[in-house]
């Protein structure tokens, strides 16, 4: 019997043990791993820093609670300040769906107190992915996903791309919540100009522009921040996913350090000991391989290894797409998604699905050049199934 719910589609296989990016199964079958945890295991699987890191922290104290001061908690704040460039503060909650419930409640809050009316209406983009928490699933322009959980909080618009939300705005509008480059929705990265432009116009209506970063932030896209690539400062940054390498971890970066009061938000777990040791180690290591120049080479070899095979199969695919080592394969139709997706598995090597027909990468960012190398002649063998040949070798 099965004691978990169903809510998972899930390969039938088990790992016990991974290195970098290679997983093996309990049958000792060994994987490339083109996943790392939808983009959480930023730092690889068994990291050896990072381990004894979460070690020793888990050898004094855990959890404490946030009624006490937490010394790696405030130590990895500055780090997040810092490193984002937002004048402000941080909060710290357990995912990113808990970061992007705090960054409207930060922007409720503000559009209440400040003004002569409520300003509550948060305007996101149709094909967004916010969360699955009641709130942040109404703030995914995504109807499939709006599907049997009504009623929804208001105060939620949807606009068509960037250059569209100016035309969603109104008196009660106080913010906008963008992902920079959509990761469910496709891996679909915007304009540079547009969204600088965007900044502009937001801060000139005294509107707050909100980045879910939860996917993209902690160098995924080649910068600490994709907002650092796109070279804006938004009012509030969430992140979540690869900050603790593998440890739950969300953290919400805000200029905005006066609108939440004690009482007005809290988490359990948000921030602990554990948590945000693993947080700081895991940005230390990253820190020193961004600065080596070790990253943007591993960049540069992983896209060059997706154009390869764009350039190779036309019949399947469109394009690549994507910044960093958040990268996608679009498909001619969700159908060739689906079938590489599982034909890949077959090969061991793990990819990803999104909309947009995407066949999904998010690697470890410390992934090697032969694990590149393995897990892209695993993907031909995958792809030449498909079209019912033989893989040349």
């Amino acid at each position: 019997m099965n004691y978990l719910l169903n809510t998972y589609s899930r390969f039938d296989v088990e790992f016990i043990r991974g290195e970098n990016a290679t997983l093996w199964d309990k049958n000792r079958n060994e994987y490339i791993d083109f996943t790392s945890g939808i983009g959480v295991v930023s730092v690889g699987h068994g990291n050896i820093r990072l381990s004894n890191a979460i070690c020793d922290q888990a050898r004094n104290i855990i959890h404490i609670s946030n009624l006490y001061r937490i010394q790696p908690q405030e130590e990895l704040a500055e780090i997040l300040v810092k490193k984002s460039g937002i004048d402000g503060g941080v909060f710290f909650c357990n995912s990113g769906a808990e970061a992007n419930e705090t960054a409207l409640k930060i922007a409720r809050k503000y559009g209440e107190v400040n003004g002569e009316i409520k300003r509550y209406k948060v305007i996101t983009l149709e094909n967004s992915f916010h969360g699955r928490t009641i709130s942040t699933l109404k703030a995914t322009g995504q109807p499939k996903f709006h599907t049997y959980f009504g009623p929804f909080p208001d105060g939620f618009d949807y606009a068509k791309d960037i250059k569209d939300i100016s035309n969603k705005i109104d008196d009660k509008t106080i913010a906008v919540m963008i992902e920079l480059i959509q990761g469910e929705g496709g891996v679909n990265p915007f304009d540079k100009e547009d969204i600088q432009n965007l900044a502009k116009f937001l801060k000139e209506k005294d509107i707050l522009l909100i980045v879910d970063e939860v996917q993209t932030g902690i160098y995924r896209t080649g910068e600490f921040l994709a907002s650092n690539l796109y070279e804006i400062t938004p009012d509030i940054v969430t992140l979540a996913k690869g900050l603790g390498g593998g440890v739950p971890i969300g953290a919400v970066i805000t200029s905005l350090t006066d609108v939440l009061k004690p009482g007005d938000h809290g988490s359990t777990f948000g921030g602990n000991y554990l948590s945000t040791r693993a947080g700081i180690e895991v940005i230390k290591i990253l820190d020193e391989y961004y600065e080596s120049g070790m990253l943007k080479e591993i960049i540069n070899y992983f896209d060059s290894k997706l154009v390869e095979i764009a350039k190779e199969f036309p019949n399947l695919f469109d394009n690549v797409s994507g910044f960093g080592l958040m990268r996608a394969l679009k498909t001619h139709k969700s159908e060739i998604r689906d079938e590489i997706v599982k034909k890949a598995f077959e090969e061991k090597v793990l990819v990803l699905k999104a909309g947009n027909n995407a066949v999904r990468f998010l690697p470890p960012l410390t992934i090697t050049k032969e694990e590149i190398n393995e897990g892209f002649d695993r993907l031909k063998s995958a792809i030449f199934k498909i079209e019912g040949k033989q893989c040349e070798n």
